[in-house]
């Protein structure tokens, strides 16, 4: 997991003591370094204490930015004392990246004027100009926080997910390879409103990704490497040596169109011409492809390609699109997550068995979709959501869950989890009413909170938290 490297900002009031901005560049920087995260700082030289006071000294701070632009993906804006508003907004009125407002605290044996901070005070300040200038900013309980503490620790961990998606989502290329299932109108989008939202979907056509599979030699070297890793998977015991191939030619020219395109997710329509013309599923390509850091959702559900990249930028795993399925019993709590086979090895229990795909075979015919990865979701926390488009909106759900240790009968096909849900039939009211899709994505981990915040505040969509 690659950690969000951070600008540091420190605020400054002349008449408190410069001992304060020399030891907090110490501390801020020595416990972000400890937590595995890159700084950035303004030389020390370059403003008084190497602070941020006046409006020039904002000034020199926001060239500093502009200087190292793509370097940060956040800015922390630390106050060892109350600091200056206005040398604040003009230092990061034009950050372009989230700012995380933290303040010092003072202690009660240090209260004398020559040695108290009043940064508690100050903070109250910086947001609410921040408020007016239309810069947004996270704030996190407590109010002020010393940076050497496991709850500061905390703190940045929220941020540097947070940090994350947005930098994820803001240029995001996605691919859909395929033509929407003329059947699935649950998975339609809105192109324009992503684009709207910085997010660009390329499209292409099944017959290029075809037309290019055949054209692959046997000898080609990428190709060879595709069936090595294949194999390394999953259990192909069964599976005929032409769906192998096949499979692997796919693999091989979805990889060249990743490449191609600068594509950092993708969407594919995975049947009825995959089964009718090739005699394959997709489905542990999409696992692997997600393993390897690029969001691939099935059904050409863009929506949910965004939704996972966003889940698994904040995890710092993969994530996967599941349906959703089945009751479990009587259990109003539970039911069953379920894909025919995408769900990426690292979510599996156990190593999973490539199989024909049981349920298609009834369209097609039985020995016509190999490919499906096969299995059990391990047991773990999750945190699921979806996103559909509407009326040039992103709008986006949002929920926490665990995958449980309970059976599922050895009959059932594909790979499947019983979800443990809080309220889970009010959540899937809300998901009804709100008329999201029959799939949900889902990661490892609870990363909620980070995740609605880079959501709301500063990607301007629109989020419901059932």
């Amino acid at each position: 997991m690659n950690k969000t490297t951070f600008a540091l900002f420190f605020g400054n009031r002349g008449f408190f003591p410069a001992s304060l901005i020399a030891s907090a560049r110490r501390e801020m920087s020595s416990a972000l370094k400890e937590l595995g995260h890159d700084v950035l700082m303004l030389e020390e030289a370059a403003t008084r204490h190497g602070a941020v006071e006046t409006v020039q000294e904002g000034a020199t701070y926001a060239r500093f930015l502009r200087e190292h632009r793509g370097q940060y993906g956040g800015v922390i804006l630390c106050l060892p004392n109350f600091g200056d508003e206005n040398g604040a907004v003009a230092a990061l009125k034009d950050a372009d990246a989230p700012i995380l407002v933290q303040a010092y605290p003072d202690e009660l044996h240090r209260m004398a004027p020559e040695v108290r901070r009043d940064a508690f005070c100050g903070k109250f300040s910086i947001m609410d100009v921040f408020c007016q200038n239309g810069i947004p900013f996270t704030a996190l309980k407590p109010h002020t926080i010393h940076p050497e503490t496991p709850t500061f620790a905390a703190q940045v961990d929220h941020f540097d997910r947070l940090c994350r998606v947005v930098g994820r989502l803001r240029e995001l290329r996605v691919g859909a390879i395929g033509a929407r299932t003329t059947a699935f109108k649950t998975v339609r989008i809105d192109e324009l409103a992503l684009q709207r939202h910085g997010i660009t979907m390329e499209t292409l056509d099944l017959s290029d990704v075809f037309a290019r599979m055949a054209a692959l030699s046997e000898s080609d070297a990428a190709l060879r490497e595709k069936k090595e890793a294949l194999l390394a998977l999953a259990s192909w015991e069964g599976v005929p040596e032409r769906a192998l191939d096949q499979v692997a030619r796919l693999g091989t020219v979805l990889d060249a169109i990743i490449a191609e395109l600068a594509l950092d997710a993708v969407a594919v329509r995975c049947w009825i011409e995959m089964q009718q013309q090739l005699g394959i599923s997709p489905c542990i390509l999409l696992g692997d492809l997600n393993d390897r850091g690029i969001p691939a959702a099935c059904e050409v559900d863009v929506g949910n390609a965004v939704t996972m990249a966003a889940l698994a930028a904040a995890s710092g795993d993969a994530a996967t699109c599941l349906d959703w399925n089945n009751n479990y019993g009587e259990e109003e709590e539970k039911c069953i997550l379920f894909h025919c086979g995408p769900v990426p090895p690292s979510l599996m229990a156990g190593r999973g068995q490539v199989a024909d795909h049981a349920i298609l075979a009834n369209a097609v015919g039985k020995g016509c979709g190999y490919g499906c990865n096969t299995g059990r979701i391990a047991p773990a926390p999750f945190t699921f959501g979806s996103m559909l488009t509407e009326e040039g909106q992103l709008r986006f759900y949002l929920g926490e869950g665990r995958f449980t240790e309970d059976p599922i009968p050895a009959e059932f096909f594909g790979c499947a989890g019983v979800a443990q849900i809080e309220r889970l039939q009010d959540v899937l009211q809300t998901i009804g009413y709100e008329g999201h899709r029959h799939h949900t994505s889902a990661t490892r981990g609870h990363v909620l909170a980070p995740v609605q915040e880079a959501f709301e505040r500063y990607l301007g969509y629109d989020v419901c938290v059932p």
